[in-house]
């Protein structure tokens, strides 16, 4: 038998799933997109690992992290939920030990992490506007009629890049439409959104905080070799792209599981199971929380959201 800990990270946009060994070494990885159902884009991912998996590998426990980590980490029997900041740091110095400054930029959310001698010293999230997102990124590629994976290679051959106003999604919309219409080609545009994106993190994400190297960029937006650059023009330092840096959150949480030395069984049939997820306002007092409530083949698992304990009671007696 040779053990092995499952990592999933559960974003608005993508799911992904990590399993290593006791050494921390990759032996699976999925990434799918989340398509608004987290509980079946986990499904999709724990089935894709499995197939990937040797039969000798038994998964002694599993982690979740990301948006969905709580509902998530419920249905899969987690012995780690951990936020997205922990998962992600740990991942990372996993890999780059002495990293110091993360750069992340996800599908409709960023953050940057600063660590000093492998400690989380600070962080900042953007959670609000997608502007500066992977999600912008695709929106304006789409516009432009560009395949995304050809973004970067336009984007390098450009010798003027566009300047374009990236502050708010609408604006850089806007500012693109009439960059084209005044002649600016197709590269230059889009080597302006690769920089706009850029400025727009620095400026927001980044503002106030001292940005020391190493520096690894990770998200789904680090493969944009544009970015990178931009990045690296901008900072005046060398930034680290790792293979697997789409992966971070959900590696980190499965290191986290292995170093938790606690053994919880993992069955791969939750892939059979039906899940289902109910909101439900509570009236048991003035609050009126908004509950959810998870069940399993009609049974109830958990609910949160509740305020005080009259939730959970009402929710309890319902299912019974």
């Amino acid at each position: 038998m040779k053990k092995a800990y499952l990592g999933v990270d559960i974003g608005s946009i993508s799911t992904k799933g990590v399993v290593i060994d006791e050494g921390s070494n990759v032996l699976a990885s999925s990434y799918l997109w989340t398509q608004g159902n987290p509980i079946q884009a986990v499904k999709n991912v724990v089935a894709e690992l499995k197939e990937s998996l040797p039969d000798e590998c038994v998964i002694v426990n599993s982690g979740t992290t990301g948006s969905a980590r709580k509902l998530i980490g419920l249905i899969l029997g987690s012995g780690v939920v951990k936020n997205e900041i922990t998962a992600h740091a740990v991942g990372t110095l996993s890999v780059v030990p002495e990293a110091s400054t993360i750069l992340e930029i996800g599908g409709q959310d960023s953050k940057i992490i600063l660590i000093n001698n492998g400690v989380v010293m600070d962080y900042a999230m953007n959670t609000i506007c997608a502007a500066g997102t992977g999600s912008f990124l695709s929106s304006q590629a789409k516009r432009l009629d560009l395949e995304l994976e050809d973004f970067a290679e336009l984007a390098l051959s450009s010798q003027n890049p566009a300047k374009i106003a990236a502050r708010c999604t609408v604006f850089a919309e806007s500012d693109l439409v009439h960059k084209a219409q005044i002649g600016h080609s197709k590269a230059d545009i889009v080597a302006g959104l690769c920089r706009a994106v850029v400025l727009n993190y620095l400026n927001n994400v980044g503002k106030g905080k001292q940005i020391k190297g190493p520096v690894v960029f990770q998200g789904g937006v680090s493969k944009n070799a544009a970015v990178v650059k931009e990045f690296e023009n901008e900072l005046g330092l060398p930034v680290y792209v790792d293979p697997n840096g789409h992966l971070m959150g959900a590696l980190g949480v499965a290191v986290l599981c292995k170093n938790a030395q606690e053994e919880l069984f993992f069955d791969f049939n939750i892939t059979n199971l039906d899940f289902e997820t109910r909101g439900v306002e509570c009236e048991g007092c003035p609050n009126h929380c908004e509950m959810i409530c998870v069940y399993r083949e009609e049974i109830l698992l958990d609910a949160w959201g509740n305020k005080c304990d009259t939730g959970m009671t009402l929710v309890s007696n319902q299912a019974a």
